[in-house]
């Protein structure tokens, strides 16, 4: 006797005439190389909407899951079990496969979208890719503080020929300073600030065909982006409207191109809203907000203190995630400003330091380089279980585990993929990352029953976090 159907739904962020492109895509990608697994697939409509439907063997039981992908905007997806021998494992497994290929399509659409950012009164910036210089100074201002700790340590080498024995001293007070002052480094690495009398940024996007879009890029290249951009902003938001297609088929049209509603998606998002929100649960301030218009979903929190918070976001975090998710990952950003986070860190780095250049350097003469291997693998794996606890306390206390899992499964599909291969597991757990694996946390968010009600959350946090490296084994 076949189980009770589960359904659900996958957001898009492209418009809806791509429908029947991400079926055809999920059709081609992700079915047919699989053969072995997928049996009875079928393109059919149902309730009016185009879909796929096929059905999953379990190798192990026989016992099978009947799939409908249904093209509706959000996507609607239906499994039904034949018998109570199919996990919820497994359900999920699926789930986040077809995640994961909605994300791979979305990609592919993103190479040729014109994309366009705004925040009022605020100066035109076009969206870019950073260079590798801007992602490693995000990343040193924005990781916990951990990589700017690791290169200040690589600099103690040149100022101990200087300086002698007083260096650690200085590197240690270099680091410190940055602490004190990250929050305002912070603000500085964004480029839009967010308040409570400018709350909002907006989006628009427009899909082009790809032959339009190589044609539209060679002739008038990404200066014309920004141009585009001041065009529709004088004529939307500078007079009091929002941007529509009716605003931009006058800007495009000097381009050579017709605006086609289908194409366009138009988004306004209460960025402060969503962070007050936040900081209000975790019983914190709001922390100053500044945005960083790239399309590298992403958001980082950092301070001395929970006073002294700031919250860096990128438009493509806003672009990619529904509000919901939005929420709940500024949620684990305010778990690391609750928790004091990257002081903790630094401590934990410092203390390691000093140990290292005034006890324990007699002994390293033997084996430097095995020894901070070991450990900075240490205090990164030891990292980790901040960085699991900022995922539980955002399901504590924002009370949306399986929302955070979404996220975090739209932000990281690509590692995702990765994760599949038990090495690549193993990688994930053992690199000088402060976060774990996104598998392990995706599973370890779905499994939380709501509410979510934890006694001590670093501990459970470290618990966990040991016993997914012990599973990876």
């Amino acid at each position: 006797m076949a189980e009770k159907t589960v359904t659900f739904h996958i957001d898009m962020e492209v418009a809806s005439i791509y429908v029947k492109d991400l079926l055809s895509f999920t059709y081609k990608h992700y079915l047919l190389p699989h053969p072995e697994q997928f049996y009875n697939v079928m393109k059919s409509i149902i309730d009016g909407d185009p879909a796929l439907s096929y059905r999953v063997i379990d190798p192990e039981t026989q016992s099978y899951v009947d799939v409908q992908v249904i093209g509706h905007r959000p996507i609607k997806i239906r499994m039904t079990p034949s018998d109570a021998s199919i996990s919820q494992d497994t359900l999920e497994r699926l789930r986040e496969d077809l995640v994961v290929s909605v994300e791979l399509f979305e990609e592919r659409v993103r190479r040729t979208t014109l994309y366009f950012s705004w925040v009022k009164g605020e100066k035109i910036i076009p969206e870019r890719l950073p260079s590798t210089k801007s992602r490693a100074t995000h990343q040193i201002f924005t990781g916990n503080m951990l990589y700017l700790y690791v290169i200040m340590m690589m600099a103690s080498i040149f100022l101990f020929s200087i300086l002698g024995s007083y260096a650690p001293l200085v590197i240690i007070g270099f680091q410190l300073l940055a602490i004190l002052f990250s929050d305002k480094i912070t603000l500085r690495l964004g480029e839009w600030r967010i308040d409570s009398k400018n709350p909002e940024v907006h989006l628009l996007q427009y899909h082009l065909p790809v032959k339009e879009f190589l044609e539209f890029q060679a002739k008038y290249g990404a200066d014309a982006i920004l141009r585009m951009k001041s065009d529709i902003y004088e004529r939307s938001f500078s007079v009091g409207n929002e941007p529509s297609c009716e605003v931009a088929e006058e800007i495009f049209s000097k381009y050579g191109m017709k605006c086609d509603p289908e194409r366009m998606t138009v988004k306004t998002v209460n960025v402060y809203d969503i962070v007050k929100r936040a900081a209000e649960k975790f019983n914190i301030p709001t922390p100053k907000i500044t945005i960083l218009n790239t399309m590298l979903p992403n958001a980082a929190a950092t301070g001395p203190s929970p006073g002294r918070g700031a919250v860096l976001i990128t438009t493509g975090l806003l672009v990619q995630l529904e509000e919901d998710e939005v929420f709940s990952v500024i949620g684990h950003e305010m778990g690391h400003l609750k928790g004091r986070d990257p002081l903790i860190l630094f401590g934990l780095m410092a203390a390691e330091y000093l140990l290292r250049v005034y006890v324990f350097l007699p002994f390293l003469y033997f084996s430097p380089l095995l020894y901070l291997m070991v450990a900075m693998g240490v205090i990164y794996f030891i990292a980790k279980f901040f960085e699991a606890r900022a995922d539980l306390q955002s399901a504590m206390v924002i009370g949306q585990p399986q929302v955070l899992a979404e996220a975090l499964t739209k932000i990281g599909f690509h590692r995702l993929q990765f994760e599949t291969m038990p090495g690549y597991r193993i990688l994930g757990w053992i690199n000088w990352d402060p976060h774990p694996p996104i598998y392990f946390r995706v599973n370890r968010l779905e499994n939380m029953k709501t509410p979510v009600r934890v006694m001590h959350p670093l501990i459970q946090s470290a618990k966990d976090t040991v016993n997914g490296f012990r599973a990876a084994l």
